[in-house]
Order: C-alpha cells, then sequence, then structure tokens
C-alpha cells in the first residue's frame, strides 16, 4: 500500500509545490522587509492640526531605527503647541524635538523638527495599503 502510493506520486508536481513554496517564502521575506511610508503620511494627517504644515521633510531608515527631520510652518505659537502636544499623546512619533523656532513677518511660526518614527509606521502591511488607496 505505502509503495503504491508512493508510485503514484508525480515527481514533477512535488518539484513545482517546492519551488511554489519556495517563492512564497521568499516573497514573505521581501514584504516583510519592505518599507512604506503610507502609514506615516496617514498618521501625520490626522495627527496635525491643518494650521501646521511641513515646507521639507527628510525620512532616514537605519539599523538604530527611522528617523524624520523637516522644517515647516505654523499658523501661530500655540498650533505649534497643538502640534507637539498630538504627537506626545499619539506615542507613534516620538521624541520630537522643535528647534529653530521664529516668528515669520505674518506672525506665522517657522520651525525644524527632528524626531524617531515608532517602525510600525513605515512596516508594509497589506491593511495600510489597502486602506490608504482611494
Amino acid at each position: 500500500p505505502i509503495s503504491e502510493a508512493k508510485a503514484k506520486i508525480d515527481k514533477a508536481t512535488v518539484e513545482n509545490f517546492v519551488r511554489l513554496r519556495n517563492r512564497l517564502t521568499s516573497s514573505t521575506s521581501l514584504l516583510d522587509k519592505h518599507t512604506a511610508p503610507s502609514g506615516f503620511f496617514s498618521a501625520i494627517e490626522t495627527i496635525l492640526p491643518a494650521s501646521v504644515r511641513f515646507t521639507s521633510l527628510h525620512i532616514s531608515l537605519g539599523d538604530t531605527g527611522s528617523k524624520i527631520q523637516g522644517a515647516g510652518v505654523a499658523k501661530n505659537f500655540n498650533a505649534l503647541a497643538v502640534a507637539s502636544n498630538a504627537f506626545a499623546a499619539d506615542g507613534r512619533i516620538k521624541d520630537a524635538i522643535f528647534s529653530n523656532i521664529s516668528i515669520n513677518k505674518d506672525s506665522s511660526v517657522s520651525f525644524a523638527l527632528s524626531a524617531t518614527l515608532d517602525s510600525k509606521l513605515i512596516t508594509f502591511s497589506p491593511s495600510v495599503a489597502t486602506t490608504t488607496q482611494p
């Protein structure tokens, strides 16, 4: 009985299944390492008040974590304080440091920002990919 079952196994089919398994394993590994900033941009859109905007933004990925550096403009000091409190309350954008704060002629406030990102904000996630598409 076992030898008959063994004889009926198609070696080509087994080889195809092994190749498929190897490709799926490889794909999973690639997706686990893939970065996708869409989660970060969704978080920024939710966290920041409309009266605060970035004029430049740089995301750097490294072995010790992900960091952002940017510059922006807030309508006033209160708006910048609200942004700072929102980052602290949310917790996904950590150690946010606002620096180079200056008042512009129109009473808006320019600033620089450096912070550390929660890795979940930039790691590919199928749920983020499907919910951020139009």
